[in-house]
């Protein structure tokens, strides 16, 4: 089998695997880099090693390329900062909150306080996926 149909196959497999696990688009670099070398390998020689080293090569700067020009967005908005409890969240548990339009696990800032369902909420920070909130009356002076 010659190596420029192992690069097509092995870019195919790459590119799809992309549309079904999402990686960050890393197998998307490394597909395309895949392609790139489909077609250098009719003219390389078959040397196997020197291949798959340009092919890092070729997915490194293709994944440099594509990181550099990608809009960089916040983790978080912070201009909307009020959420709606949809579940109790009781001091030591998390629960339930939507917060722009999203639902989001959540655990009550102060330690103390216990939120009941539907109750307006204030996001005061964020520790991973979990949004710190406390009660919005617990705001007003």
């Amino acid at each position: 089998m010659h190596p420029s149909l192992l690069w097509l196959i092995a870019g195919t497999c790459l590119c799809g695997l992309e549309l079904f696990v999402p990686t960050a688009l890393v197998a998307m670099f490394l597909g395309v880099a895949a392609f790139i070398m489909a077609a250098l390998a009719t003219i390389l020689p078959v040397w196997l090693g020197l291949q798959v080293a340009i092919w890092l090569g070729l997915a490194g700067i293709l994944a440099w390329m594509g990181y550099r020009f990608m809009p960089k967005r916040s983790p978080l908005d912070f201009n909307h900062t009020e959420a709606k409890a949809l579940t109790e969240i009781l001091p030591d548990r998390s629960g339930r909150v939507l917060y722009e339009g999203v639902s989001w696990r959540a655990r009550c800032g102060d330690g103390v306080s216990s939120i009941e369902p539907n109750q307006q909420l204030h996001v005061i920070g964020r520790e991973g996926t979990t949004l710190i909130v406390v009660p919005l009356y617990t705001l007003d002076i």
